[in-house]
């Protein structure tokens, strides 16, 4: 691919957010040939729910397999929407519905251990990135 767009959830712009769900933002970077040739923040719909607010609406926190009632699947669709021309997004990490709705919106989810938003984009376009899924939830 010639062109790509990588979408990575951000607090600052900088760094990569340690919880999708909770990124205000996407720094949303276009790669073209191998080099960084246009970057843009937007904002991220859906962000606003707490850490102490249970995920699912049975009370509980951090269910193992949380965001995949209709209440997150929808707002799971307005986070992709926003980034629907981008190929991949970088996350620390995330629910397993949330990697589920990106993957269906076609936009590969990457969930990387690597905190600066700069070193991510390196990897990428080196082709060193690593997929830790085991840190979904």
């Amino acid at each position: 691919m010639d062109e790509m767009r990588i979408a990575i959830a951000t607090d600052d712009g900088a760094t990569i957010s340690p919880h999708f769900g909770r990124a205000p933002k996407y720094l949303v970077v276009t790669v073209r040939q191998g080099r960084v040739v246009g970057r843009e923040l937007r904002e991220k719909p859906g962000h606003n729910h707490s850490a102490a607010e249970p995920h699912d609406g049975s009370g509980h926190l951090h269910e193992a397999r949380h965001g995949f009632d209709p209440a997150a699947q929808d707002r799971h669709a307005r986070m992709a929407a926003v980034i629907s021309d981008c190929q991949m997004l970088l996350v620390r990490g995330m629910g397993a519905g949330a990697h589920q709705s990106m993957t269906r919106a076609g936009i590969r989810p990457i969930v990387t251990d690597l905190e600066d938003a700069e070193q991510a984009i390196r990897a990428v376009i080196s082709g060193e990135i690593v997929d830790h899924t085991e840190r979904l939830h």
